[in-house]
């Protein structure tokens, strides 16, 4: 790689046609926002210095680029004044003479790799060009710069679509946007460039003309893979990036040992990390930073956002957020694992449970219908069916505690603040209000009352009852 290298970052356009009061740069694609995927290529380059030029909603991307890069130098274009006005302005934000190589990328690529642009700062700098240009060839290139080439194959000039004559709009190489410039030449031709084109713009394009009058070399570096330089201007052309880069994260995990048994209804974001050996059945979604383990399997019908399954776990049609599922694990069908829920190894959470920063050790069990909100649950404990941990008391959450090896029966409620003991046991329909001691049995309900000959009585009460309005109607 270049060892003085400037990589400059445009995103300073609003994308009106995304139609949102989000920025263009900021919609997200496969869990980061486009920018988010660019700076996470171009970081991989280790350059001597970023700078983002932010124009529109500066106030919401800027602080975004500087979260994902930090170190990264903010230059601000005030109008929208073309791509070499962009340029300009990042220079001027650098504060000193830039020296060596300078790469120029746009901010709404998302499936822009690292190793791609490697590659082309690369063979810039071999070659000891001027001006280099990322090209591609496309079966239609409406909207794009065509690249013209002199009969000797030597780059001539970059056409906007708008200023293109019609023989030079049936050309197949386009400018992808990314460019590499000699830094001292750079600084030279920006000062040169002029507006006089069919946006009033500077085009940052018409760089290659200065640098053919100089009599300097001007290239292109095609790449194979011209979806990678691929914007969206609208949501229908981001649902089709979104579509491909979550194609690419399939197959490239299969590729790694994962198996996945429906690629197609399988959508998996670019920081989710899965070990070998991992199995995601049919409907899942894998979200933000998951991590799943070795051996686990997750759906079919699942959705983790920010969750951690650890080895040989089992999640089924269920849903979890920020919440962590220890090796050899169950979860679902049709669980609701919510923030701050963390599952003990050959722990279960059942069929029809919520739960809510809960704490549930190794081996216990929340098996059916039940809440569990603000818990801490001790190792190898048994909650009933249809247990309710009333966590709220109107103004404040507290907390419920069950000690280790405890058993609660079914249709338990407990009004926290309270603490269940190490092998306690609560009696079926129990409203816990007060601690129960270690090893005891608290109950809340009523003795059992068994009335006798239920049935012939009220029989008998019913046959009374219609002989009594069969006279009602007969006097009448």
């Amino acid at each position: 790689m270049p060892t003085n290298l400037t990589v400059v970052v445009l995103a300073a356009g609003g994308g009106t046609r995304m139609k949102s009061k989000t920025m263009k740069v900021l919609h997200e694609v496969g869990g980061r926002s486009r920018i988010g995927h660019v700076l996470n290529a171009v970081r991989s380059m280790d350059p001597e210095r970023v700078v983002a030029v932010v124009g529109t909603q500066r106030e919401q991307v800027g602080p975004h680029i500087q979260d994902v890069l930090p170190g990264a130098i903010l230059a601000v274009q005030e109008t929208q004044d073309g791509t070499g006005d962009a340029v300009r302005v990042a220079l001027e934000a650098v504060g000193r003479t830039v020296e060596g190589t300078v790469v120029v990328v746009t901010g709404d690529t998302p499936l822009l790799r690292g190793d791609s642009l490697r590659a082309f700062a690369e063979e810039h700098e071999a070659a000891e060009r001027a001006v280099s240009i990322l090209s591609g060839i496309v079966p239609n290139p409406f909207g794009y710069g065509r690249i013209v080439r002199t009969a000797e194959g030597d780059v001539e000039a970059i056409v906007e679509e708008k200023d293109a004559t019609p023989l030079q709009r049936d050309i197949g190489e386009i400018n992808s946007g990314i460019l590499a410039f000699d830094a001292a030449f750079l600084r030279e031709a920006i000062s040169k460039l002029d507006n006089n084109n069919a946006n009033a713009e500077y085009y940052l394009t018409d760089t290659v003309k200065i640098a053919r009058n100089a009599g300097l070399t001007v290239g292109a570096y095609a790449i194979e893979d011209v979806s990678q330089t691929e914007g969206a201007n609208d949501r229908a052309q981001l649902a089709a990036l979104g579509r491909e880069l979550n194609r690419r994260i399939v197959t490239q995990w299969m590729r790694d040992g994962v198996t996945v048994m429906d690629p197609e209804t399988t959508w998996i974001d670019a920081d989710v990390v899965l070990d070998c050996d991992a199995t995601i059945l049919p409907g899942v979604q894998l979200l933000g930073a998951t991590v799943i383990g070795e051996d686990a399997v997750v759906g079919p019908d699942t959705t983790l956002k920010d969750c951690e399954v650890g080895q040989g776990a089992r999640v089924v049609r269920s849903h979890g957020e920020l919440a962590v599922i220890g090796d050899g694990a169950s979860v679902g069908p049709f669980s609701y694992l919510r923030p701050g829920t963390n599952l003990g190894a050959r722990g279960k959470i059942g069929a029809f449970v919520e739960t809510k920063n809960a704490q549930i050790g190794n081996g216990s069990k929340v098996p059916h219908l039940s809440y569990v909100g603000d818990a801490e649950i001790g190792e190898e404990t048994n909650i009933g069916a249809g247990t309710i941990f009333a966590n709220y008391d109107g103004v404040n959450k507290n907390r419920t505690i069950i000690g280790r090896r405890a058993k609660t029966g079914s249709n338990n409620t407990f009004i926290a603040p309270v603490r269940i003991g190490d092998d306690a046991m609560t009696g079926g329909g129990t409203t816990v209000r007060r601690d129960v001691p270690d090893g005891a049995l608290a109950v809340s309900s009523a003795p059992q009352r068994n009335l006798e000959d239920w049935k012939a009585r009220k029989a008998a009460r019913g046959a009374t009852s219609s002989q009594d309005s069969e006279t009602s109607i007969r006097d009448n």
